[in-house]
């Protein structure tokens, strides 16, 4: 087959990593993770990683590598993803790379911006003056900092108005500034398919609410309240925050677990608010059916 790689994308329970198993065993494949919550080792429930049963079908990369206890970031995704996509080459197949997060794809893609490591000083600095001043004087003073990314974000985007908050601090300069500065993106001058799973938003809902509910059945709890001091990136495990809050009795388990279903469904539509601003020009899917992308994928390699 002509194609060098296949990434295969989409919001959480649109079935990306059934998929890419099928896909794997279709043409000699090895899935490659592209989902920032699934390196941990700790919460496979969780994170819905694959089962051992599935990782014996086909060979899998970069799931459940790394402690809850560490930071990881898209730096380290990209040097990890570099190794995995030459060792998976070596072996002749061909690499699938299948997950969630936007900013990972960006990585193979489109390369990294090649700012230097924030020290956590830095980091822990800046949430402290965003939870004192609140979102919106916080916003205000990003602004007269870094103009661009001011007009850019939206004050309740948390996490990337104290990226842009720290980066700033940290090196004096804008981190728009920064973005213009590239690293060459992992898939560079290969022939890449490229694929988006799409389900319809109620079907997508359903499945949510269906998936928590076997989390919850198969140990989703005592996974969650047997975790000790998760690192900042490793506490944004949908549920984690809710099922910890239930077991110490702060809300009752029912309201955790609307709260968690609810906040996966906000997710989903912040994953496929990405995907449409950045990779609107993939192939999109409804279902994750194999014959629905087999046509396209032999139209890639073509």
């Amino acid at each position: 087959m002509a194609v060098d790689a296949v990434l295969i994308a989409g919001p959480t329970t649109s079935g990306k990593s059934a998929l890419a198993l099928a896909l794997a065993e279709e043409i000699n494949g090895a899935v490659i993770n592209a989902d920032s919550m699934q390196v941990y080792t700790e919460t496979r429930i969780l994170t819905a990683r694959p089962s051992d049963e599935d990782t014996s079908r086909a060979p899998h990369l970069l799931y459940g590598h790394v402690s809850v206890n560490e930071i990881y970031s898209a730096g380290r995704y990209q040097a990890e993803a570099a190794h995995a996509l030459r060792t998976t080459r070596e072996s002749g197949r061909i690499p699938i790379f299948a997950g969630g997060t936007g900013m990972y794809f960006g990585v193979l893609t489109e390369g990294l911006a090649l700012v230097p490591a924030i020290p956590s000083g830095v980091r822990e600095a800046a949430e402290a003056r965003r939870n004192d001043i609140g979102p919106e004087a916080f916003h205000a003073e990003l602004a007269k900092r870094d103009p661009v990314a001011g007009e850019k974000l939206r004050a309740s985007d948390t996490q990337r108005t104290l990226r842009a908050w720290e980066v700033f601090e940290a090196t004096g300069r804008p981190l728009s500034e920064w973005q213009q500065e590239m690293s060459e993106p992992l898939l560079t001058n290969m022939n890449v398919a490229r694929f988006i799973l799409s389900p319809p938003r109620d079907v997508l809902h359903q499945r949510i609410n269906r998936r928590f509910d076997a989390m919850l059945a198969a140990g989703a709890m005592e996974e969650a309240t047997a975790l000790e001091n998760p690192s900042p990136t490793a506490a944004k495990i949908l549920g984690l925050r809710e099922l910890r809050a239930a077991f110490e009795g702060t809300i009752p388990l029912e309201e955790a677990v609307e709260q968690a279903k609810a906040r996966t469904r906000q997710y989903a539509k912040r994953q496929m608010t990405w995907f449409r601003h950045r990779m609107a020009d993939w192939n999109w899917v409804e279902t994750q059916e194999l014959s629905n992308i087999l046509p396209l994928l032999m139209d890639a390699a073509a």
